[in-house]
């Protein structure tokens, strides 16, 4: 009975040393860390208008919704919290969902028919790709951001029904998916584009309504939209929007919908109030957009090679694995969070320092953690021969 404990350390032996043990650290309230890991891009996780009214939920609902959303859990604040947001993206309908994970596995499942095939890039999201997987559909990976390759994979299955499975903004090296190429590869051969805009909320396109209202494909009849609501709404939770029938469908049908307790409503209120202020947020954005450019320009400087973003995830890559642990944490030992990204959760097997802009960290802060990130990095990120940033159409060569 004991193999296969024996077996799980063997495998945690390898992991450590190829350099990709994860390590859990609890993080007290109110540290005074500069978070550059995080993903509350507009800072609104502690706005006092979001918690108050996450609060006001709080008094009248207690800590959970109590059960699922067909069976008792589907309150006031979550249906408030739907039009909020079937308002702000254009869509017909939104359904929330306890996580963006669970989205998308709602999400992908959904769109599936007999002979479906599924068109996925090759850098999307863990819960996209698991969606495909669990599916069962025919899944055909395509290069990343390759429009010329989805044509070729539509092209060479005629007549059967078929889905374009993207993200917006990427969320390892930040750049942004050709959307309105995408969309226009995909209604002329009868597709469906279903786009996972997690990283553009909030961030990018017209009031901050994503990458989907940016490409100007906001409510077609053809896009199905995803999103978490845990980055620039700072709460926790996940959408899918887009056609009401395609809403209902996921109602009496989603099986992470009908199975899964509901969202807690104290969250959900919480996130309808951050999705308001984010909407009229055009400062915070421009602010975002301006950090970006001057992360570019600091890092690169440095002789670091760095990824232009097309929102507020930046990418910095690493020699190896064991160099992004090291320099994380050595950034982290003088005050500094920034994400760590090690196969196998980045999609070309190179590890990097992802640094995701806030709003919410002062600036005085913020350009004292971009020095602090050109201190700590390993002088073999700026000298390794043909050592390079990911590739990405927004890529900055040091």
């Amino acid at each position: 009975m004991a193999d296969w404990l024996a077996a799980l350390d063997r495998r945690a032996e390898l992991r450590a040393r190829a350099g990709l043990t994860r390590t859990l650290r609890p993080r007290a309230a109110g540290d005074a860390v500069v978070d550059l890991a995080g993903n509350d891009y507009l800072g609104l996780a502690t706005h006092p208008e979001v918690t108050a009214a996450a609060a006001r939920a709080l008094s009248a609902y207690g800590l959970g919704a109590t059960g699922s959303r067909l069976v008792r859990g589907s309150t006031d604040a979550h249906h408030a919290l739907e039009d909020t947001l079937a308002g702000w993206l254009g869509t017909d309908r939104a359904l929330v969902f306890s996580s963006g994970y669970l989205a998308n596995l709602a999400a992908v499942r959904g769109v599936v028919r007999p002979r479906t095939l599924l068109v996925s890039d090759a850098h999307n999201h863990a819960s996209l790709i698991d969606g495909c997987r669990i599916s069962g559909a025919e899944t055909v990976v395509t290069p990343h951001a390759d429009v010329d390759a989805v044509a070729a994979a539509l092209a060479a299955a005629p007549g059967r029904p078929a889905v374009v499975v993207t993200e917006s903004v990427f969320s390892v090296d930040g750049d942004l998916a050709p959307l309105a190429a995408l969309h226009a590869v995909a209604r002329r051969h009868g597709a469906l584009l279903l786009v996972d805009d997690a990283h553009a909320l909030g961030v990018t396109g017209p009031a901050g309504a994503g990458g989907v209202a940016a490409a100007g494909l906001s409510g077609e009849p053809d896009v199905v939209v995803t999103a978490t609501l845990s980055k620039a709404l700072g709460g926790a939770g996940g959408v899918v929007a887009g056609p009401a029938e395609f809403v209902r469908y996921l109602v009496e049908t989603g099986r992470t919908f009908i199975f899964d307790t509901a969202l807690p409503p104290a969250v959900a209120a919480g996130v309808a109030a951050a999705a308001r202020l984010a909407r009229a947020g055009d400062d915070l954005r421009a602010e975002l957009a301006d950090r970006a450019a001057l992360t570019v320009r600091r890092l690169g400087a440095a002789g670091l090679p760095v990824s232009a973003p097309d929102a507020a995830v930046v990418s910095v890559t690493a020699p190896n694995p064991e160099a992004a642990t090291a320099w994380a944490a050595d950034c982290r030992d003088r005050g500094v969070a920034v994400g760590c990204f090690r196969p196998p959760s980045t999609p070309d097997s190179r590890s990097r320092l992802r640094l995701t802009i806030s709003a919410g960290v002062s600036r005085v802060d913020y350009e004292r953690a971009l020095e602090v990130i050109v201190d700590c990095a390993p002088v073999s990120a700026r000298s390794e021969p043909g050592l390079r940033a990911p590739q990405s159409r927004t890529e900055v060569a040091p």
